[in-house]
């Protein structure tokens, strides 16, 4: 089985970032956030069933990469952010989208801190919750049981902290 990487947490707190460095430091494929070209491809506002297709999209997008056979799986973003934006912002999840979450495995999660300053995204729409959001996650993967890891700092102090706990966590066993 391929361990998988989720690297998660509220908007603009640089999980695309640091996937992609990550991904070009292992020299991996990387599974990119589907939302985004789902809601850019989007031709009106996004409603909470809109939450089911990205969900599938995304696991798509997962499937496609693993097929490639990396090492490991490093994604921008999985269903465990569908969900929390599902309740936070809806104030629930589809119960169709808790059952594809609840099926999904990874071995470690990256909660990327909100340390970083907000970036505009027509995209992002709560820079003022950020702080919030991220106290949602963290309490989400301590009550879960996850195994997680806390990124915070600059870009190249987040990227050796995430090399760090891979080259324990995964790469090691």
């Amino acid at each position: 089985m391929i361990p998988k990487i989720a690297i998660v947490g509220p908007e603009s707190t640089g999980k695309s970032s640091l996937t992609e460095a990550l991904s070009s430091h292992y020299k991996l494929p990387w599974v990119e956030e589907y939302s985004r070209e789902y809601l850019e491809n989007l031709r009106r506002p996004y409603g909470q069933s809109d939450l089911i297709e990205i969900a599938l999209g995304q696991l798509d997008l997962e499937r496609k990469v693993l097929e490639e056979k990396p090492a490991f799986l490093l994604c921008d973003t999985n269903l465990l952010v569908i969900k929390v934006w599902s309740e936070f912002k809806y104030g629930n999840a589809d119960p169709a989208l808790e059952e594809l979450y609840n099926f999904e495995e990874y071995s470690h999660y990256f909660l990327c801190d909100t340390d970083i300053p907000w970036a505009y995204d027509p995209l992002r729409e709560h820079p003022e919750k950020r702080e919030e959001l991220f106290e949602i996650y963290h309490l989400y993967l301590k009550q879960l049981g996850l195994s997680f890891s806390i990124i915070r700092g600059t870009k190249e102090e987040r990227l050796e902290q995430a090399v760090s706990e891979i080259n324990q966590r995964i790469l090691a066993k």
